[in-house]
């Protein structure tokens, strides 16, 4: 009861209110510091009091729960040395790490927490010693890896074809080798090489992948964009492709250029992911990733309808027309992918004038161009414009949660003896086993004193302004107008206030 009560308090909208009726339920708590302690008891989707005010995004009650954790270690005159508890914040050896769920929680007041100590200072520790080191490796060894499988394309094994053309559009010059014959010479060998480390790398991929769907879900991992759940997908459809091209090999199937093709596009657009690393990069792949997966995801339904209702109406005008004089609508997929050319504005209208078009080609040609270009091109520049604006007020807060996901991941996938845990053992200050996070907070005294200045400032500015009000009330010769401040400045600049406040300024 005593545990269910304080997850209720975690949640109260008065933090005040809570913080006291926290206190006074663990004052009444035995087992304080032990394991059945009722901060340590979990609800029922395992969220401890204190992981549950940090996906709540309750920084009043998370900043109550640091105070009563910390450790005062020494002070000398302004600076002083502060020792916080990591329990349930380091993600060290935690199933369900406390900055996983923050950075994974719908509520944007969660990310806020990122900012607090101790979370600030572990995450910088945790980024600066061993996580960009780490992941800038990890991304130049991708981008080698996907040159090695570039090459590895570009050099497949082809040969002349040896067949006769059955049609005049026919413009094929080289064919796939079967296996007995792709590996033959020494130039052969060494793609091979290439291509056993495309494979493994393909394997592994999913073997660093599958684990973590199974332990989040899939709805949860696809789904977040600041835990990269675009960049999943892509590289897990790559692997695929890499594995589906490798069996075609294999059995001498034609056609592996369609999964090849596929396996290069998911492959170097997945180097995107990397720019997550740079604060420079970070906030853009946030913007690309919303705009892809809404604004454009929402446009493609509106764009299919127009380009299939008119490269019916193309084809159907054209179908008794000779394809040799104007050949962009001689079949319907031809039909379908010259209208999506046209509705995007990659070529101009199609027309042959050396011979009559016919009248409704003309007509019809109007009005696609009329909805197409003036109309749906720009509703999607606007609907871009204002993703952009929205994303813009966060993205520096967007990124540091992406820091945050990208150490998480790199803790959780590198063996720990490169990834040592951080802080500092308790028992080296008679602290227990517990580790703590040492953190040199600096206080200043002026700033403290300049404040109560402006207190009392800002109260004498109150009491001038209503006697001001008071006079002008008085007054019966002057016409009623509603005052405002600069009315009343004459008044006020002449005032002890004011020249408190250039005191002020100036110490400033």
């Amino acid at each position: 009861i005593g545990n269910t009560v304080l997850h209720i308090l975690v949640l109260q909208p008065n933090k005040t209110f809570a913080c006291h009726m926290y206190s006074l339920i663990l004052s009444y708590d035995r087992n304080k510091e032990g394991p059945g302690s009722l901060e340590l008891i979990p609800n029922n989707e395992g969220l401890t009091p204190f992981k549950l005010a940090g996906v709540e995004g309750n920084t009043v009650m998370f900043q109550y729960l640091m105070q009563k954790r910390k450790h005062n270690l020494w002070s000398f005159g302004p600076l002083t040395t502060v020792l916080y508890d990591l329990t349930e914040i380091d993600s060290w050896a935690e199933d369900q790490s406390f900055l996983e769920l923050i950075v994974s929680t719908k509520k944007r007041e969660a990310r806020q927490i990122l900012d607090l100590t101790p979370v600030k200072e572990l995450v910088s520790l945790k980024w600066n010693m061993y996580g960009r080191p780490y992941f800038c490796f990890l991304a130049l060894f991708y981008i080698l890896y996907m040159v090695c499988f570039t090459m590895c394309c570009v050099y497949r094994p082809l040969k002349p074809r040896t067949g006769n053309k059955t049609s005049s559009r026919d413009n094929t010059i080289y064919v796939q080798k079967m296996l007995q014959e792709s590996y033959t010479t020494y130039e052969d060998e060494l793609r091979l090489v290439g291509e056993l480390i495309t494979v493994i790398g393909a394997v592994v991929i999913l073997i660093l992948e599958i684990p973590d769907i199974l332990r989040v879900g899939a709805a949860k991992y696809f789904g977040q964009t600041i835990l990269g759940g675009p960049f999943h997908i892509i590289v897990i459809t790559y692997a695929c492709m890499i594995l589906v091209t490798m069996v075609m090999r294999l059995t001498s199937t034609t056609g592996e250029v369609v999964p090849m093709s596929f396996a290069l596009v998911l492959g170097w657009c997945n180097v995107m992911y990397f720019a997550r690393g740079f604060q420079m990069l970070g906030p853009f792949t946030i913007m690309i990733q919303k705009m892809i997966f809404g604004d454009l995801m929402r446009f493609c339904w509106l764009m299919a309808v127009v380009i299939l209702g008119f490269a019916s109406a193309f084809y159907i005008i054209f179908q008794t027309e000779n394809p040799e004089n104007l050949g962009q609508f001689y079949n319907y997929p031809m039909s379908l992918f010259t209208t999506f050319e046209l509705f995007l504005t990659i070529i101009d209208g199609p027309a042959n004038y050396d011979v009559d078009l016919p009248f409704m080609y003309s007509v019809v040609y109007f009005a696609f161009a009329i909805i197409a270009t003036l109309l749906m091109l720009n509703l999607l520049i606007a609907m871009m414009g204002d993703t952009h604006w929205r994303v813009a007020h966060e993205r520096d807060e967007l990124w540091r949660a992406q820091v945050v996901a990208t150490t998480v991941m790199l803790e959780r996938k590198l063996p720990r003896c490169l990834w040592p845990r951080s802080g500092i053992c308790g028992r080296e200050y008679g602290l227990g086993d517990r580790w703590y996070l040492r953190v040199e907070d600096r206080v200043d005294p002026n700033k403290h004193k300049m404040m109560r200045y402006t207190e009392a400032f800002k109260a004498q500015d109150r009491d001038n302004y209503d006697k001001g009000l008071e006079k002008l009330e008085i007054n019966r010769n002057i016409v009623y107008k509603k005052p405002s401040a600069l009315s009343l400045s004459r008044s006020i600049l002449r005032t002890s206030s004011h020249r408190g406040w250039e005191i002020l300024r100036r110490n400033t």
